[in-house]
């Protein structure tokens, strides 16, 4: 199926173009980054591990592209610890490696098997305040709580503590974002006075997938916030599909 290129651009100036594999290199980073400089534009950011963080953003900045995207990282990734001290720590530290953006885990765990809300509420809490000026976006692992009221009551805790974004999933699970699940994430969005996005990440593969969650953003809220500001789809092979759509005239 054909999508306009200008469908296709927007996802790609949407996405976080992430690697995050266990056996990483620097070598194969620094390859990875340069990626990132696509003859169509470029992504909002790349997410790496922390240990990578720093070449990261040397790479981005020997290319010409350092101050256009954004470099994100994770903490207490990727099983969501009810460790809020231990997870601020992790942000502290990505913080200061140079990270413009954490994606910190909710713990979901202790969330839905002990309906514990405090410690949800701590952790963002103090993640929130390490992360200072920086864009912090906290997944909820939406595959793994799986009801509609649970991702709600999720996504309420971690806007009433300051998250900047609400993100579906680590991408590390069997279940991943739907549209179900960023549906519910949308409607705390939107019933929020406070101004915060929303990251799908998680089984977004093909350009149909990407276009299907833009779609559903853009009729809840209009076409004027996507935006990176607002939108983000986190992905690792993502790319190699917009770009090949682009070159096909989409």
């Amino acid at each position: 199926m054909k999508h306009s290129p200008d469908t296709v651009r927007q996802a790609l100036a949407l996405l976080d173009l992430t690697r995050l594999e266990d056996d990483d290199s620097e070598a194969e980073l620094r390859l990875f980054c340069r990626r990132a400089d696509t003859p169509f534009g470029h992504p909002a950011a790349v997410c790496v591990y922390p240990a990578f963080v720093v070449a990261a953003r040397r790479e981005l900045e020997a290319i010409g592209i350092g101050q256009r995207v954004a470099v994100a990282t994770v903490a207490n990734f990727p099983a969501g610890r009810p460790d809020p001290a231990g997870a601020a720590t992790e942000v502290r530290q990505a913080i200061a490696l140079g990270a413009d953006e954490v994606d910190v885990v909710f713990p979901w765990q202790s969330f839905k098997y002990d309906n514990d809300e405090a410690t949800g509420r701590s952790l963002v809490a103090a993640c929130r305040e390490a992360c200072g000026e920086k864009t912090l976006k906290v997944i909820l692992e939406t595959g793994e709580l799986a009801a509609p009221s649970l991702i709600q009551r999720a996504a309420e805790l971690a806007v009433a503590e300051g998250a900047d974004f609400l993100k579906t999933s680590t991408g590390k699970t069997a279940n991943g974002a739907t549209l179900e699940a960023v549906d519910v994430l949308l409607s705390v969005i939107e019933s929020t006075s406070t101004p915060v996005g929303l990251k799908v990440s998680g089984g977004v593969r093909s350009v149909e997938d990407a276009v299907a969650y833009l779609s559903l953003v853009a009729e809840r809220m209009g076409r004027d916030w996507l935006r990176p500001a607002h939108v983000r789809i986190g992905a690792s092979g993502l790319l190699d599909q917009l770009l090949a759509a682009l070159e096909q005239g989409a």
